[in-house]
């Protein structure tokens, strides 16, 4: 990048950002229309309502023109979006708030896996896994530490190689 170019980062809700504080007083003095930044900004996260997602936007201060990039929330955040709660358990491993399918743990492994470090798709299922742990989500009724032994086990190859070929697809 050219040294016309800078990078703020902003943390947003979804489809809700605003033009006051941080973004208008950022963008403003940089001569940008901070409505259609904003509106811009709101389009992209548009998926992610009610989440904090942290998003960046590259300006060319010659030029004035700009490109918007979207992060991913936390696994935790998806997690809970996907059970319908707010918050997760304060008593990890002991108490237990709310139920999510192995399906849906599947899709919010699919969305995590280009932050993760994870070599493969198994893995980075069981670092969701592991984050319902922390947030004390069960598993089709079940403790995520179980789901983790049965992965581990091979139990659930087939759905996840399944659930990995069609991200891989589309």
């Amino acid at each position: 990048m050219s040294g016309s170019i800078r990078v703020l980062e902003f943390l947003v809700e979804g489809g809700a950002a605003s033009p006051g504080p941080p973004i208008g007083p950022t963008l403003g003095p940089l001569g940008l229309n901070v409505p259609a930044v904003v509106k811009a900004i709101n389009e992209a996260t548009e998926k992610f309502k009610g989440m904090r997602i942290p998003v960046k936007v590259y300006v060319d201060v010659k030029t004035k023109s700009y490109t918007i990039e979207v992060g991913i929330p936390t696994t935790s955040a998806l997690l809970l979006k996907e059970a319908g709660l707010e918050k997760g358990s304060g008593e990890t491993g002991r108490k237990f708030i709310g139920d999510i399918s192995f399906d849906k743990v599947l899709k919010v492994a699919g969305m995590i896996r280009s932050k993760s470090r994870a070599k493969t798709f198994k893995n980075v299922v069981k670092e969701v896994l592991g984050a319902c742990v922390s947030i004390g989500l069960k598993v089709d009724g079940r403790p995520p530490k179980e789901v983790i032994r049965d992965v581990n086990r091979g139990l659930y190859d087939e759905k996840i190689a399944k659930a990995e070929k069609e991200l891989l697809e589309g």
